[in-house]
C-alpha cells in the first residue's frame, strides 16, 4: 500500500484540478486512519492506468491513472503530440479538437489544445460544445492530420472519454491498430516522466470559424432534402441530454423538414442526465418520456439522438406494444437505411459496397447482393465499417449508421436521422407509414430478426473467463437446434483481423455471436434468425434465445 500512497502523493502534486486534489487528499487521509475500503479504493486508482486503444481512453471521472481527469488527459494529448509529430513531414502537423456537454469536456477540449499548441502543433478549437459527427466532419473539412473529441458518448453520467481521429491517408476515421499501440507508448513516455505541469502550453491555438458547423449543416441536410410527404408530420425529437438538439435543428430548417415536437426535459445539454439512468436510447426506459410526449402530441414518428449524437433511435406506434410505442431495433433501422442507400447506388450505376459489422444483421449483405452491390463484414465499431472499400452505406446495429461516407467517415445520428426523415415522408407521400417499410422490407428480402442479451459485470475479469470456458468447452447445442460451426475470430477468418469473437452457426442456419463490449463492462450476445414471415421468425428466435440464456447461466 505504501507505493500506492507514494504514487498518490506524486500525482497530487501536478493535478491542476481542485476537485480531484480534493478527492484524492480526502482518500489518503482515510487510508492513514486504517480505512480498508479507502485502501481498496487507492489500489483500484493507482495499481493500473486507462489503456489507450483504438476506441481511445474512456473511464470515469476522478483522481488517479485509472481515472479520467486533468493529469491524464494532459498526459494522453502531450503523447498523441509526439506521435504526430513523429508520423508528420516538415509542416506542423493539424490536430482539431471538440467536445460535448458532459462534466469537464470543455475542460479536458481546452487542455488538450494549449498543450498540442505548446508542443508546436497547430491546434483548431471548435466553437463551442458540438456532436461528435460535426468533430469527425471537421477533421476532413479543414483537412487537418488529426481529431478529438472528448465525450463518452451513451455512457453513464460520470463517465468521460477522449476519441482519436486521423487525416490523411486515414481520411478522417478512427485509429486502429497499430496506432493505438504507438499512440499509447509515446503517452507511456510522457507518463513515466512524471509532472505534466513542466509540459509546455500556449494559447496560441485557433478557434475555429462557425463556417466549420455551417459547412456540416449544408452537407448533412443535402443527404435528404425534404420531399412533398413531408409538409405536416408530426414527430417528435430528443436530445437525451445531449448535444445533438442545436444542430439538428438548423439541418432541419436548412433540408426543410417540419420541426419536431421536442422532449423539453431532456432537449438542452445537461452532464447529470437528470431524467435518465443510461442515457443510452437502447436502455430500457431511456425512451419513456419522449413515448409520453409522443402519445400526446399524437406523433407518427420518434427520433432520438444520443448524448453525442452520434448514433439514432427510431420508435413508431404500435398497437400491440406497451404504452403502444415500439423503438426498432438498430438492425431495422440499419436494413431500411441500407436498401435506401442500396437503390441510390443502383439508380445512379455508380455501384459501391454496403458494410456492417459482423455482429450486425446479415440482412444487408441480402440486399447487396439484389442490388449487385459488394458487401463488407468488418470488426465492430466504425474504425473498420469506414474503411470498407467502395463504401456507400455501413451500420452496426447498436444504432450506428453511417449514410454520407465521402462527408464524415464515423457514425453519424444526424444524417442517419435526415435519411430516415426523407423516407418517412416519402412513405407518407404514398399515404404509408415507416411500419409499413419494415412490412415491405421483410416482403423483399425475407423476415430478419435479431435480438440480443447483454451482462454487465463489475469485475470484468467474470468476461475473460466466459469466452475461455466458451473455448475449452464449446456448446454442441443451442437450445435444441445443433451447433454446426464455430468460428473463433481470434485466429483471424475471413480476412478479418484477430478479435475476441466468436461466431456460432446453427443447422436451421441461426446465428448466435459473443464478444465482450468495447466500451462498458459487459458480454454481448447477439442472436440472428431468418425466416419465411416475421411471425416464424420470431418463434425461432425466442427459442434461441431461451437456448443461449441457458447456456449463459451454466457459464456464469
Amino acid at each position: 500500500m505504501s507505493a500506492f500512497v507514494d504514487a498518490a502523493r506524486a500525482w497530487l502534486a501536478q493535478d491542476p484540478d481542485a476537485v480531484t486534489r480534493e478527492e484524492l487528499s480526502s482518500l489518503l487521509e482515510r487510508v492513514s486512519e486504517g480505512s480498508v475500503e479507502a485502501e481498496a479504493d487507492l489500489a483500484d486508482r493507482f495499481s493500473t492506468r486507462l489503456a489507450f486503444g483504438t476506441a481511445g481512453l474512456r473511464g470515469t471521472l476522478g483522481a488517479g491513472p485509472n481515472r479520467m481527469n486533468r493529469v491524464l488527459v494532459a498526459q494522453a494529448a502531450a503523447g498523441f503530440a509526439a506521435y504526430l509529430r513523429e508520423r508528420g513531414g516538415d509542416a506542423p502537423p493539424t490536430v482539431v479538437v471538440g467536445y460535448d456537454g458532459r462534466r469537464n469536456s470543455d475542460v479536458f477540449a481546452r487542455d488538450s489544445v494549449e498543450i498540442f499548441a505548446g508542443a508546436g502543433l497547430r491546434a483548431i478549437l471548435l466553437p463551442r460544445m458540438l456532436p461528435t459527427p460535426v468533430l469527425a466532419f471537421a477533421v476532413r473539412h479543414l483537412g487537418a492530420d488529426a481529431g478529438v473529441m472528448v465525450t463518452a458518448s451513451h455512457n453513464p453520467p460520470d463517465d468521460n472519454g477522449y476519441k482519436v481521429y486521423l487525416g490523411g491517408a486515414d481520411d478522417g476515421a478512427q485509429i486502429v491498430s497499430p496506432a493505438d499501440a504507438e499512440i499509447a507508448a509515446h503517452i507511456q513516455r510522457v507518463a513515466d516522466a512524471g509532472d505534466v505541469t513542466v509540459l509546455p502550453r500556449s494559447v496560441g491555438y485557433e478557434n475555429a470559424p462557425e463556417s466549420v458547423v455551417e459547412a456540416y449543416v449544408a452537407a448533412t441536410a443535402a443527404v435528404a432534402p425534404a420531399p412533398a410527404g413531408a409538409e405536416g408530420l408530426r414527430w417528435v425529437y430528443t436530445a437525451m441530454h445531449g448535444v445533438g438538439w442545436e444542430t439538428v435543428a438548423r439541418v432541419l430548417a436548412a433540408a426543410g423538414y417540419p420541426e419536431p415536437t421536442v422532449v423539453e426535459a431532456q432537449i438542452h445539454p445537461d452532464g447529470r442526465f437528470p431524467t435518465v439512468a443510461f442515457p443510452n436510447p437502447e436502455e430500457p426506459g431511456a425512451m419513456d418520456l419522449a413515448f409520453e410526449t409522443a402519445r400526446a402530441a399524437d406523433a407518427e414518428l420518434v427520433i432520438a439522438n444520443d448524448p453525442d449524437a452520434d448514433r439514432l433511435a427510431v420508435a413508431i406506434p404500435d398497437a400491440e406494444a406497451d404504452g403502444g410505442w415500439r423503438r426498432l431495433t438498430g438492425n431495422e433501422i440499419g436494413l431500411l437505411l441500407g436498401w435506401r442507400a442500396a437503390r441510390a447506388a443502383a439508380a445512379s450505376g455508380t455501384g459501391g459496397s454496403l458494410a456492417c459489422s459482423l455482429v450486425s444483421s446479415p440482412g444487408l449483405q441480402a440486399v447487396a447482393e439484389h442490388y449487385g452491390l459488394d458487401f463488407h463484414a468488418t470488426l465492430t465499431g466504425f474504425k473498420w465499417i469506414s474503411r470498407a472499400p467502395g463504401i456507400v452505406y455501413g451500420f452496426e446495429e447498436a444504432l450506428g449508421y453511417l449514410v454520407n461516407p465521402d462527408t464524415v467517415r464515423d457514425k453519424d445520428g444526424i444524417s442517419a436521422a435526415v435519411a430516415l426523415l426523407g423516407m418517412a415522408a416519402a412513405a407518407r407521400s404514398e399515404g404509408r407509414t415507416v411500419a409499413d417499410l419494415v412490412q415491405e422490407f421483410r416482403d423483399t428480402f425475407g423476415a430478419f430478426v435479431s435480438d440480443q442479451i447483454s451482462v454487465r459485470v463489475t469485475d470484468v475479469n467474470e468476461i475473460a473467463g466466459i469466452m475461455a470456458s466458451l473455448r475449452a468447452q464449446p456448446p454442441a447445442a443451442i437450445g435444441e437446434v445443433a451447433v454446426s460451426t464455430i468460428d473463433d475470430l481470434l485466429d483471424g477468418v475471413d480476412g478479418l483481423p484477430p478479435g475476441d469473437v466468436l461466431r456460432i452457426w446453427l443447422e436451421d442456419g441461426s446465428r448466435l455471436i459473443v464478444r465482450p463490449s468495447g466500451t462498458e463492462p459487459k458480454l454481448k450476445l447477439y442472436l440472428d434468425v431468418r425466416g419465411s414471415s416475421a411471425k416464424k421468425a420470431r418463434r425461432r428466435l425466442d427459442a434461441l434465445h431461451a437456448g443461449a440464456e441457458e447456456l449463459l447461466a451454466s457459464l456464469r
